[in-house]
């Protein structure tokens, strides 16, 4: 891994430039040093700006993600994963894909109260709702604002089956909560654990969590009766598929029942951040790398087919999956399906008499 201008070089942030909103008429840049006493990119610290929504819930209309609906307390990720698809999103809040989406968070403030409004609509049938479906609900954020934990509570009360995806270790924080609603059988937990190698996570994923901290994610959720999964997500061709064997038998000895996979895709202001970034941390691979992405998507870095655009198709899509499918069986993984139990739903008596 090597970056060849340590000095323009952004540490501790996935993208390193801001690519135009293709929403907005107008770009703000700077044309040279002199010109600007005051440029906002010299600060590189997080800020947190607080929206009042509308609604927290929301339907999912796409077909091969594996949910039905997904609740986001948080938009834009401090994570920075350089590949992340929720990146095209920020530019609806008059932001960029790149940096803004890294360091400018959406807190939802009043997600809690929205969620109980969700819930307590007539004719609400209980089905499994995503926590999260953009952003990761466990970054850095949540240890500030606690909106995670006060939305889990609420599930809870409500008997609400909730899935859980997360590359974040704060969530054991939550294991009081995760533990009493698997009793109940109303979650399951998913891990995101896309490479064993360091290195390589912290220039992809430059502020989540080690892959030892996701293991042992994997390993105490799961001894405390909560079932778990990996989500080996994405896999990039040529930097980090050839580690399907060693993930899929680690998560399985940490406890992992569940594995599912994609292959990157680069869509919209996503294909410019990531193919900066690749140049800059491997320039002697970049080739390689781009072309292999390509291969997987119809010689383009994104495919927007459902059923493709997340596994990619192609001979080298197809070893990837064959893979994945052979070291899932070797290590017993997906043999077992969880149906999360919508049965037990129902809003509490206090919130009844409110109507």
């Amino acid at each position: 891994m090597v970056n060849e201008d340590e000095s323009t070089y952004f540490k501790g942030r996935g993208a390193q430039f801001n690519p135009h909103n293709k929403f907005l008429k107008d770009a703000y840049v700077k044309e040279h040093d002199e010109g600007i006493d005051d440029w906002e990119e010299s600060d590189h610290k997080t800020t947190f700006l607080f929206e009042n929504s509308k609604t927290i819930v929301n339907k999912v209309d796409s077909p091969d993600v594996g949910m039905d609906y997904s609740l986001n307390p948080y938009q834009g990720c401090e994570h920075g994963c350089t590949y992340c698809y929720a990146r095209n999103a920020h530019q609806y809040w008059g932001y960029s894909a790149g940096l803004d989406f890294e360091r400018k968070i959406i807190v939802k403030k009043d997600a809690p109260i929205l969620f109980k409004k969700f819930l307590e609509k007539k004719g609400w049938d209980a089905t499994t709702i995503s926590l999260s479906g953009n952003t990761d609900c466990y970054q850095p954020a949540e240890r500030k604002f606690r909106l995670t934990r006060q939305l889990l509570e609420i599930a809870l009360e409500y008997k609400q089956p909730i899935g859980m995806i997360t590359k974040n270790s704060l969530i054991l924080r939550d294991i009081d909560i995760l533990q009493e609603m698997a009793k109940l059988n109303l979650i399951m937990v998913y891990s995101s654990i896309n490479s064993l190698n360091d290195k390589l996570r912290l220039a992809m994923e430059p502020r989540t969590a080690t892959a030892k901290q996701r293991l042992k994610v994997v390993e105490e959720l799961s001894k405390a009766g909560i079932p778990m999964g990996v989500m080996v997500a994405p896999l990039v061709p040529g930097l980090s598929d050839h580690e399907i064997p060693t993930v899929l038998k680690a998560v399985a000895n940490a406890g992992a029942i569940r594995a599912g996979y994609t292959i990157v895709r680069l869509n919209g202001a996503i294909a410019q951040i990531f193919e900066d970034w690749l140049r800059k941390n491997f320039p002697d691979r970049f080739d390689k790398v781009w072309h292999m992405i390509q291969s997987c998507h119809g010689g383009n870095v994104n495919d927007s087919r459902f059923g493709d655009r997340m596994r990619g198709d192609g001979n080298i899509a197809k070893m990837i999956r064959d893979s994945f499918r052979l070291h899932c069986r070797l290590n017993g993984i997906n043999t077992k399906d969880i149906f999360l139990d919508r049965s037990q739903f129902k809003i509490p008596t206090d919130q009844m008499s409110l109507f």
